[in-house]
């Protein structure tokens, strides 16, 4: 089943889609205008201090883990500490699949979007992604390529090369002095920026399983 989220009419890099849906998580994260958010992890991993704000400072997101399934299940939680979407490992899948459940859902009815690795063995992550009624996975809706090593990434909408997002790393004194890795993410007019975040979670997750897995 082909995306009917957005229509791939308009071709060319950064030409952006037009969003023809109330968004994929919500309309409430959907913006008619460039949304600009930063990215600030702490530590190793995102999961292990991890906060998304807009350009003026204003806290739109954190991440919550459990110890309990060690990184295999996050909770994306909005300003005031409310579930916006479950993200959980599937086990023994070959390709590092995600699942992304509304709220603090694991049930499949409640099932937003799937991620999964586009092959085994990758020099630069190509992720593929799945919405809920794209059952098939014959053609993906969204993907992600990246090299996380330039700690640098882009999304488009499907098999095109229209850019719904982009990622890039910040530099400055004060996150080398405190350990803390910033990363800037530009998303464009009417893409769901609570969907483009847990994308940015879960391809942290997968290149630090790989990285783990390399030694």
């Amino acid at each position: 089943m082909q995306n009917n989220y957005y229509q791939q009419q308009q071709q060319g890099v950064g030409a952006g889609p037009v969003a023809v849906g109330g968004g994929i998580v919500g309309p409430q994260y959907c913006a008619p205008y460039n949304v600009d958010l930063a990215i600030v992890r702490k530590v190793l991993t995102l999961a292990d201090g991890f906060s998304v704000t807009d350009i003026n400072g204003q806290t739109l997101f954190s991440l919550k883990g459990s110890l309990l399934t060690l990184r295999d299940h996050r909770v994306l939680l909005d300003a005031v500490g409310r579930p916006v979407v479950t993200l959980r490992r599937k086990l023994m899948t070959a390709h590092d699949r995600w699942q992304v459940f509304r709220g603090d859902s694991s049930d499949l009815k409640d099932l937003i979007f799937s991620v999964k690795r586009s092959s085994f063995f990758q020099l630069k992550t190509k992720l593929d992604v799945f919405l809920a009624h794209n059952t098939e996975e014959k053609v993906c809706d969204f993907k992600v390529k990246g090299s996380w090593f330039e700690r640098s990434c882009v999304i488009y909408a499907g098999e095109s090369l229209n850019i719904v997002a982009q990622m890039h790393k910040k530099h400055t004194a004060q996150s080398i002095m405190f350990g803390k890795d910033n990363f800037m993410v530009t998303v464009y007019p009417n893409v769901d920026y609570a969907f483009i975040v847990a994308l940015i979670v879960i391809l942290d997750e997968i290149n630090q399983d790989a990285k783990e897995a390399n030694g």
